[in-house]
């Protein structure tokens, strides 16, 4: 049933439950689902509706509400569909108003209630179906906002934002053919719309074919050569193709143009990612902070009371929590700053490292004078919210810092990476364990694709059967390191190929991160993508080979991995061209083999 109160009287902000203080919004990414909850056009279609209600008394609040939003001024607009529905709780355009103004306040979780509300007392006003899928589609419930975009789109077939925003939510489902085929007879109807040509430029993209994804995003800037938001995609997918200095043009023309500061952000974020591509890596950094800003679109709300550190802060004898941060990699490859920051604090400073729980037992081995403890992540009403719990009494901290953060100061040039290998410490007894129980001879780790592969992700890893010429090197026992579900792949080896890829035992390769750590210690060589399990590798300084895209960021605009240099790096012509770097790392693999050259 609809959040109604039990009460007129008791209809207010706190009976609803509602935040006395507005959280950030979270915007659209570009390339995303278009318009916005209570836009200028849906505000004066909704008036015209309210003017049908001259007999009621409550008329004249709600065009005041729609006046109030109509100048963005959503507090105001709150407080009086508040006031309306204080005289009349069932009327649905003071339910959907108080969802545009929480929502526009950044107050999911308030605002989908108000919106179930009002599509429930008015549910032949697909308008409010199209604003609440955009809210779904928001906080990550990409089915439901389908559905919701899908019933939006069959009262309104003609709308070219209603087949926009369907085929966004159908696209981060990774249905891409589905997602063309809702905006083929779109654009074949408004060829006119650039949003549209943006939009399968993205699908397009993300379906493994960034050049193509060009061709369409060209389009998008023909018909409007200062659409932002398409110049900003040509830029990131200049980027995979290998052309960070085409990628800088795109992205700082975008955004000169006039952004509302979610957009500007999300741009920032992406110059960030382009100039430490570009060896920019100071730069770079500097850009990066743009990811803690409130009004990021996936900005991380950090939980901690004590003051954040800044650049030149003077750390000597101080407490300072570092708090690990992204997707387990990108903790694993920030910690090589980790050692500076021991020097930096010196002997009387005490450093508290929150990580994920699986990389306790490493990193406190590997940093012993730190505190290593376990960070906790939740969602709350759309907002992802990052804490320490071991840290207990927040008072013992003096400071407090984003693991990545701490670049800024520690590796602003390429030069500033340290040059020896490995800064992680596997256990040394199970390094010697796994020693004596892998087979006789040159033993190499493989691995082949990321959990984290679906959707964008999925271009930058090469499918298994690109593997073949690797594993057809003679004299070389291949050794498992590749997490989650890799039966199918194994058996296709053993079938097509006769090899036989030795599966450790014993171990959870996902779960078990230090015994995963100490095994890639034991072996003469481990290659494959960057994921979780080679930056493990590379971070416990064993032998890696690594399979990397053009223009990948974390090279720093070299042709190597600074942040674990003893890595040889194989790369592709262009992304999604495996098969010359394959051929490359199997050449190389058998010279190696038979000890013509080293890892």
């Amino acid at each position: 049933m609809p959040p109604h109160p039990a009460a007129k009287s008791a209809t207010s902000a706190a009976a609803l439950g509602f935040p006395e203080t507005a959280v950030a919004t979270r915007p659209r990414m570009a390339g995303e689902t278009a318009g916005q909850a209570g836009s200028k056009d849906a505000l004066a279609r909704l008036n015209a509706a309210i003017d049908d209600l001259k007999a009621l008394a409550i008329q004249p609040l709600l065009q005041d509400a729609v006046a109030a939003l109509q100048g963005d001024n959503f507090t105001t607009g709150g407080e009086l569909a508040i006031k309306a529905l204080e005289l009349d709780e069932k009327n649905g355009f003071g339910w959907y108003l108080l969802a545009i103004a929480r929502e526009r306040a950044g107050d999911f979780a308030s605002s989908v209630r108000c919106y179930e509300s009002a599509l429930s007392l008015l549910p032949d006003q697909a308008e409010i179906a199209n604003d609440m899928g955009r809210l779904a589609y928001r906080m990550g419930m990409k089915e439901t906002a389908e559905k919701l975009f899908s019933h939006y789109l069959s009262r309104h077939p003609q709308s070219h934002e209603g087949a926009n925003n369907l085929a966004c939510a159908l696209r981060d489902q990774g249905r891409f053919a589905d997602a063309i085929e809702v905006l083929r007879p779109a654009i074949a109807a408004h060829p006119e719309h650039p949003l549209l040509w943006n939009t399968l430029g993205t699908v397009v993209g993300e379906e493994g074919d960034p050049a193509g994804s060009m061709t369409f995003f060209d389009e998008a800037l023909r018909h409007d050569p200062v659409f932002a938001k398409a110049r900003y995609n040509r830029g990131n997918a200049r980027l995979v193709l290998g052309d960070p200095d085409g990628a800088l043009d795109d992205v700082q023309a975008a955004m000169t143009a006039n952004l509302a500061e979610d957009e500007r952000l999300m741009m920032l974020l992406a110059r960030s990612t382009i100039r430490i591509a570009r060896g920019e890596v100071g730069e770079g950094w500097d850009d990066y902070e743009a990811r803690l800003h409130p009004k990021f679109a996936d900005t991380t709300h950090f939980m901690i009371e004590a003051p954040q550190w800044t650049p030149g802060s003077d750390l000597a004898g101080k407490t300072l929590l570092l708090m690990g941060e992204q997707g387990l990699g990108d903790e694993v490859m920030f910690a090589n700053v980790i050692p500076d920051l021991i020097r930096a604090l010196g002997p009387d400073g005490r450093l508290l490292i929150a990580v994920e729980p699986r990389l306790i037992p490493l990193f406190q081995r590997s940093f012993p004078t730190a505190e290593v403890g376990a960070h906790s992540t939740w969602s709350v009403d759309g907002h992802t919210v990052r804490g320490a719990p071991f840290v207990g009494d927040h008072a013992r901290l003096d400071l407090w810092a984003p693991m990545a953060s701490v670049l800024r100061q520690f590796r602003r040039t390429v030069d500033a990476y340290p040059a020896g290998a490995g800064f992680l410490a596997p256990d040394p007894a199970r390094v010697a364990y796994w020693r004596a129980q892998l087979p006789a001879g040159p033993t190499v780790g493989l691995l082949w694709k990321s959990l984290l592969a679906t959707g964008a992700r999925h271009r930058f890893v090469s499918p298994f059967e690109q593997w073949k010429p690797v594993l057809a090197t003679p004299g070389v026992t291949f050794v498992n390191l590749q997490y989650g579900d890799c039966a199918a792949e194994l058996e296709a080896a053993r079938r097509e190929l006769g090899v036989e890829i030795w599966q450790p035992p014993g171990i959870d390769l996902k779960q078990d991160l230090d015994e995963v750590a100490a095994l890639c210690g034991a072996l003469d060589l481990v290659i494959g993508p960057s994921n979780a399990t080679s930056c493990l590798a590379g971070a416990s300084g064993a032998p890696l080979w690594l399979l990397s895209t053009p223009g990948a960021w974390p090279m720093l605009g070299t042709d190597r991995y600074p942040w674990y240099p003893q890595a040889r790096v194989f790369l592709p012509p262009t992304l999604g061209q495996w098969e010359p770097a394959m051929k490359a790392m199997a050449r190389a693999l058998a010279e190696w083999s038979q000890g013509g050259t080293k890892a």
